[in-house]
């Protein structure tokens, strides 16, 4: 087995350990603070309602025209409401973000915090061994905590565009909701802007983990793991596709089993890996030719670049109400499902079906890093080890079945008995 593909049999061994029991078998990537724990019966605590007001908010920017909730639309699973590479914000609403925006629904309250332990000895960190990049909020996994992930749209020139706490606070303080953030955090609480920022960002922090459509478990695979729905023949032939460790090998990446405790899979492992996604002329930052979007090494995250072999590594996002997006990937290059899953199998088969080619015709893979970062690039497990010429893992049906399969991924599903008794009711 060569030793990348050893890597990531370990590191799915622990992920699986961690998705299995909750998320409680290492730290994990959330709220700090001990006040307003959520009611039994799942009601707000009064400091999450706040955060959903803060949440909802758009009079929070600087436009006056943005809140957290438009990029993170509820009704699309928190996650962006359009097909947009990225979304468009600032003070005047021209300004466009560097990344496609993911979904917030299911991780936050189980996402491990940021790790990358390394052996001593260079030896030992190239055995099968060494550990992975994983955990942490965002693309690059720079935040470890939800309020330090809100806090950053908030004073993003690309995105709600505040200069800094004090601005936002001036807004904040002539909310309609204003009186209500003093009976909560203290009637004094604005003549201490550090604090009152804070508790601002611990109030959206417990917005998000208290509120249950965060993480409502009511898709149709929840169903089938709970022994109340059956999947299609096509559903289940795209399951085993995704399964097949000498095919698509999804599941390596994207852990579709329940855990030793019974929890439903959220389909990530919070691991890193470099994908080679093609550069997106959509997004205005890649009109420079010298500006590359590197993940953990920067432009946004700097503490890694230090360690080259991190370049170009991005965060496995959850795969939960994935066939509802029409942007994927960190750069949002792709705008629908299938056409994510024909570059996943074709990108080596097919290469200038998905790359452009230099002046002398040769096709330039991986062409969204720099040349001397390219070797970062998984070219190690499958199916990314094909070459040019060869037969992709999959066939254009066994695409649309393993598409078939994540739709049942998709929150909502309404049992056929129930939406036929739903239907004759209304009449």
């Amino acid at each position: 087995m060569p030793l990348f593909a050893l890597r990531r049999a370990a590191r799915a061994a622990l992920a699986s350990l961690i998705v299995g029991v909750g998320g409680l078998s290492m730290p994990v990537a959330h709220a700090t603070g001990t006040a307003d724990a959520a009611a039994s019966d799942h009601s707000l605590s009064n400091a999450a309602e706040l955060g959903k007001l803060i949440f909802f908010d758009a009079s929070l920017s600087a436009s006056g025209r943005m809140s957290c909730a438009s990029c993170h639309s509820p009704s699309h699973a928190y996650g962006p409401p359009n097909g947009l590479a990225a979304q468009i914000g600032g003070p005047d609403m021209r300004s466009q973000g560097t990344r496609a925006v993911p979904s917030l629904r299911y991780t936050l309250n189980r996402t491990p915090i940021w790790t990358h332990a390394q052996a001593a000895s260079l030896s030992e960190r190239l055995s099968e061994t060494d550990n992975a990049p994983s955990g942490g909020f965002g693309w690059d996994g720079r935040f470890n905590t939800l309020h330090d992930q809100a806090s950053f749209p908030l004073f993003n020139p690309d995105e709600m565009a505040n200069k800094d706490p004090a601005a936002l606070l001036a807004k904040l303080q002539h909310t309609p909701y204003a009186a209500r953030f003093k009976d909560v955090f203290g009637q004094n609480i604005f003549v201490d802007p550090a604090k009152a920022f804070t508790q601002a960002m611990y109030a959206v922090e417990r917005f998000e983990l208290e509120d249950d459509s965060f993480h409502p478990y009511s898709s149709k695979f929840d169903a089938y793991l709970d022994g109340k729905a059956q999947l299609t023949v096509q559903e289940l032939h795209g399951k085993k596709l995704f399964d097949d460790p000498a095919g698509g090998n999804c599941a390596s990446c994207h852990i579709d089993q329940s855990g030793a405790n019974g929890a439903h899979p959220l389909f990530t492992d919070f691991n890193f890996q470099s994908l080679g996604v093609p550069r997106n002329p959509e997004l205005r930052a890649n009109a420079d030719p010298h500006y590359y979007d590197m993940g953990l090494c920067g432009p946004l995250r700097t503490d890694q670049a230090a360690d080259k072999t991190n370049c170009g590594l991005f965060k496995s996002p959850s795969l939960r109400n994935t066939a509802t997006r029409r942007v994927f990937f960190h750069n949002g290059r792709f705008h629908t499902l299938k056409d994510s899953l024909r570059f996943y199998v074709q990108r080596d088969t097919q290469p200038a079906k998905w790359y452009p080619r230099d002046a002398h015709g040769k096709v330039v893979k991986f062409d969204d890093l720099p040349p001397s970062m390219r070797v970062n690039v998984d070219t190690t497990d499958e199916p990314l080890t094909r070459k040019q010429g060869e037969r992709p893992a999959w066939t254009e049906r066994d695409i649309d079945d393993v598409a078939a399969f994540l739709a049942t991924l998709n929150d909502g599903y309404v049992p056929e008995t129930k939406a036929r008794a739903l239907k004759t009711s209304s009449r």
